[in-house]
């Protein structure tokens, strides 16, 4: 299943909220919901414009690695299944949803994401939105 269906899924179940997309797929049924996520899937990435700090991209790489954020979001972090791609998305959207995980406002299907969240600092967050914004995201594809 891709990771565009689950979040559909979440959305209209009421585990993700949002005043534009809830709405919206609370409407969907399962059969609408994945020809939408297929056809997102289908669609080649584009990086997002971002002007990303040298120092915070090298520091990003390191905290990426000693978390193994690839382990789920595959190397080049592109995603896959229920991981989202990460490289090369918008840098305010990375900085909420990570924030989000910490804060424990935002949930995963299973929980990774807000458990692999509480150890960083809010620096170390920002840090890491730099470094995959910096990513281009074709890489791995």
């Amino acid at each position: 299943m891709y990771f565009t269906h689950w979040q559909l899924i979440k959305y209209r179940d009421g585990r993700r909220k949002d005043p534009q997309m809830s709405p919206l797929a609370e409407k969907l049924d399962d059969a609408d919901m994945a020809d939408l996520a297929a056809f997102y899937a289908a669609q080649p990435p584009r990086a997002r414009p971002a002007s990303p700090d040298a120092a915070r991209v090298a520091a990003g790489r390191r905290l990426a690695e000693t978390h193994h954020c690839t382990s789920c979001h595959r190397p080049g972090l592109t995603g896959q299944q229920q991981a989202a791609r990460l490289a090369g998305q918008d840098f305010d959207y990375l900085l909420r949803l990570l924030r989000g995980f910490k804060a424990k406002t935002a949930a995963d299907l299973d929980g990774t994401m807000t458990v692999a969240a509480q150890p960083l600092q809010d620096d170390e967050i920002v840090s890491l939105v730099h470094f995959l914004v910096s990513l281009t995201p074709e890489a791995g594809r």
